[in-house]
């Protein structure tokens, strides 16, 4: 118990320390007029307050990942604690504030763009194509596991195809529909559900003295899974994660004030991180790591949820706590379309002030995505969590990128950077999923790849700073100042 309230404290006390210091090396400017009032066009350029765009944020950025992913990487012990508090704080917030705020200086660009711009032009085809692949993923994943749970929750005559045809319209027309129209004014009440679910688990776990492990390094993983680089991809929205990339930019085209990004991009990182620790401490502390495995393998991650919320705050008070976990996917796989969306159409160019050229970028996306249904959840998983945290590495160099060319400190976002990094490369040439290698050589070969690009980045570095002149990092500048 004291572990999970320290883990608690470090997070909170992190927002207000580091990510005061991130802030202040970033310079905020607010005096600079947002792409909320530079661009307004009333479908995705639209001002909206600090507490809703926070409260969207947070909704947007928080699917199943800090739930389900905590409760799987849960089987490693509290090791995983350590990832959710440390990644989120130093790598994980980060990369959703530098990401935010680089767009809001960039006439609200996502990332394909922020990426051709501080990488090379070449870089932003590649960072499409993975931006593309990890929303139709996420958005795939974030129907099928709310349909699961709902259909627990629902009479027998209604099957699981009706409840994921209806989260398929709902989705649609969230995607389709102006920002404020259905977005902007629902979430309050998700966010009610929101609150309702992670903190009513939290008070149960400590009112009721729950046996939550204290710290250890051990391994407790029952099939004994290397905690590197698994654990790093299993929990990644709780700690870090590539598809806040994707949706910072969303709430860039509705930020009024830069002085409000710390707020609505670190602080609903930590937000989340938070939610995370609640989710992995309840299920290390009721199952033992070979009942968790054998739940998840029988019933995956949503029947750990089930039983948790029904077992913390009984039927009543269980059945809200699950409909809060439903909230977090359905919230994130409407905006997940709606991004990509928004990918596509400033990747080719088309406007979205029309209706008719909005349903021309988003059938063909539903239809990929229904198609992906098919596929085993596991299997998608899998494929998610190792485009998302290759699309936070991406982010990573971009923000260190960022900040290296106008001479600021660029280690705070360089250094996780080259982590997930060697993360991502050392899973990928390992994986069954990927080329199959033994880790011992992929650990070499990721090695290699790793001091590439560091190299690179670091003869980037080298260049500027045999230089006065810096470079255009914001739309705001001339060609150099």
């Amino acid at each position: 118990m004291i572990t999970f309230l320290l883990a608690i404290v470090l997070l909170i006390i992190g927002y207000f320390t580091y990510g005061k210091y991130v802030e202040k090396i970033f310079g905020i400017k607010e005096e600079r007029n947002t792409p909320a009032y530079t661009m307004k066009d009333g479908v995705d350029y639209v001002p909206m307050g600090t507490k809703k765009n926070s409260l969207i944020q947070l909704l947007n950025i928080a699917g199943v990942g800090p739930i389900f992913g905590p409760i799987m990487g849960a089987l490693y012990g509290p090791v995983a604690f350590l990832w959710i508090v440390f990644g989120a704080i130093f790598a994980g917030a980060v990369h959703d504030y530098l990401t935010g705020m680089i767009s809001i200086r960039n006439k609200g660009a996502h990332l394909p763009d922020l990426a051709g711009k501080f990488l090379g032009k070449g870089v932003r085809h590649v960072v499409n194509a993975f931006s593309l692949l990890l929303l139709v993923l996420v958005a795939t994943v974030f129907v099928t596991a709310p349909a699961a749970l709902l259909a627990n929750l629902t009479p027998a005559w209604i099957s699981i195809g009706v409840i994921i045809a209806l989260i398929f319209v709902y989705y649609f027309v969230a995607t389709i529909l102006p920002i404020d129209k259905i977005i902007g004014r629902f979430y309050p009440f998700f966010g009610a559900l929101l609150v309702i679910s992670a903190v009513g688990v939290g008070v149960g776990l400590v009112v009721t003295g729950a046996p939550i492990p204290e710290m250890t390094l051990q391994n407790m993983h029952p099939d004994n899974i290397a905690i590197f680089p698994l654990l790093f991809l299993t929990i990644s929205c709780g700690a870090l994660s590539g598809f806040h990339a994707t949706q910072s930019p969303i709430i860039s085209r509705t930020t009024q004030n830069e002085k409000n990004g710390r707020k609505i991009f670190y602080g609903m990182m930590i937000t989340e991180a938070v939610i995370a620790m609640i989710w992995a401490a309840a299920a290390m502390s009721i199952f033992q790591p070979g009942e968790l495995s054998a739940l998840l393998a029988s019933g995956g991650p949503a029947a750990v949820v089930s039983e948790v919320s029904i077992l913390m705050l009984g039927s009543i008070g269980g059945t809200l706590a699950i409909l809060g976990v439903i909230v977090l996917p359905i919230t994130s796989g409407d905006t997940a379309f709606r991004s990509a969306r928004m990918i596509v159409a400033d990747y080719i160019n088309v406007k979205q002030i029309q209706i008719s050229k909005r349903l021309m970028i988003a059938v063909p996306l539903f239809v990929i995505s229904i198609v992906l249904t098919q596929m085993d959840f596991n299997l998608l998983w899998r494929y998610f969590s190792w485009a998302n945290q290759s699309t936070a590495m991406i982010a990573l160099w971009v923000g260190a990128m960022y900040l290296g060319l106008q001479k600021k400190n660029h280690y705070i976002a360089s250094i996780p950077a080259t982590f997930m990094t060697m993360v991502c490369v050392t899973y990928i040439l390992n994986a069954p999923i990927g080329f199959g290698l033994s880790m011992s050589v992929s650990f070499i070969g990721a090695t290699v790849v790793t001091v590439l690009f560091v190299a690179l980045f670091a003869k980037s570095m080298w260049k500027t700073h045999q230089t006065d002149v810096l470079f255009d990092v914001d739309d705001s500048l001339g060609k150099a100042s």
